[in-house]
């Protein structure tokens, strides 16, 4: 389990939020804006379809618009989380210092806050097909859902994956004349992608959640997480396969997934469940993870 010592603050004053005015840094850190590690993981499956539909050459805007999306959205899931979550996160050192969790934002100018994100997302919204942006509103539900499943379920991860994911389904629906069976399997791939990965991030937790109660699937694996995140690794590389083969059905198409099979793997066998850095490391690695898939995508995309 992580120590007390392993522990990462889930609010730092990093990069360019260390330079914002007093006034701007705890609604900069309420978002997660120094952590950008989340906007990336919400942003590359969005880019994976994008790609995998061959329109990453044609549609380098739609890509950009894809970033700021994931970037705004990123930050008004945090800023929601923290909303539902403020009372829990107070329990919990890694969360203590969150700015709702320590007063340094108030309730009422985190919802304003949370309203202008959403406000940025809806621009972003107006530049996709119709098709596509109905897609992107049907996320809505499982956004709203999520701050409740670890109450519910030990698989708050699994229902993570399911939001994370949804850009896939979005970028996909912007390549209407693609047939649906391959953005589909790209997006069930993300989902056990996503699970693996946020049950490595869970990790830091483990003992804090045991004391207040939050359920996780780093808690329920216990002992076997690492065989857990295996397995979810292989299934989701299993479908990002297949996606790969119904759209191009040669093995040459399959060996671009070689790069991130071996990353994950890397992932899976230099992960220590029971240091909290380690574990940090590991999940953050995902950004590169993101790259690899996107590389892996866009060759193949380009020859459809």
């Amino acid at each position: 389990m992580a120590s007390k010592s392993d522990i990462v603050p889930d609010s730092e004053h990093r990069g360019f939020v260390r330079w914002l005015p007093a006034a701007a840094r705890p609604f900069a850190l309420l978002a997660r804006f120094d952590r950008p590690i989340g906007w990336w993981l919400l942003f590359w499956p969005g880019a994976w379809a994008i790609a995998l539909s061959g329109q990453a050459a044609t549609r380098w805007d739609l890509i950009l618009w894809f970033l700021l999306g994931a970037i705004a959205m990123r930050g008004a899931g945090c800023v929601y989380n923290d909303i539902v979550d403020r009372d829990l996160d107070r329990q919990i050192a890694r969360t203590a210092s969150r700015p709702l969790a320590s007063g340094a934002v108030s309730l009422k100018a985190a919802w304003v806050w949370l309203l202008a994100l959403c406000l940025v997302g809806l621009v972003v919204l107006l530049q996709l097909r119709p098709l596509a942006a109905g897609v992107a509103v049907g996320s809505l539900a499982l956004v709203a859902a999520y701050p409740f499943m670890k109450r519910i379920t030990w698989w708050p991860q699994a229902w993570l994956g399911l939001v994370f994911s949804w850009a896939a389904l979005v970028g996909w629906a912007e390549a209407p004349e693609m047939a649906w069976a391959p953005g589909l399997l790209l997006y069930a791939g993300c989902i056990l992608w996503v699970i693996g990965y946020d049950t490595i991030y869970a990790l830091q937790d483990v003992e804090d959640d045991a004391l207040v109660g939050v359920r996780s699937s780093a808690r329920r694996l216990g002992g076997r997480v690492r065989t857990g995140v295996a397995l979810f690794y292989a299934l989701a590389f299993a479908l990002w396969a297949a996606a790969f083969w119904r759209l191009r059905p040669d093995p040459i198409a399959l060996a671009a997934l070689l790069p991130i099979a071996l990353h994950l793997g890397w992932q899976v066998a230099t992960l220590d469940p029971a240091d909290g850095a380690n574990a940090l490391h590991r999940f953050r690695s995902n950004r590169n993870a993101g790259f690899l898939m996107f590389a892996a995508c866009f060759v193949v995309g380009q020859t459809l």
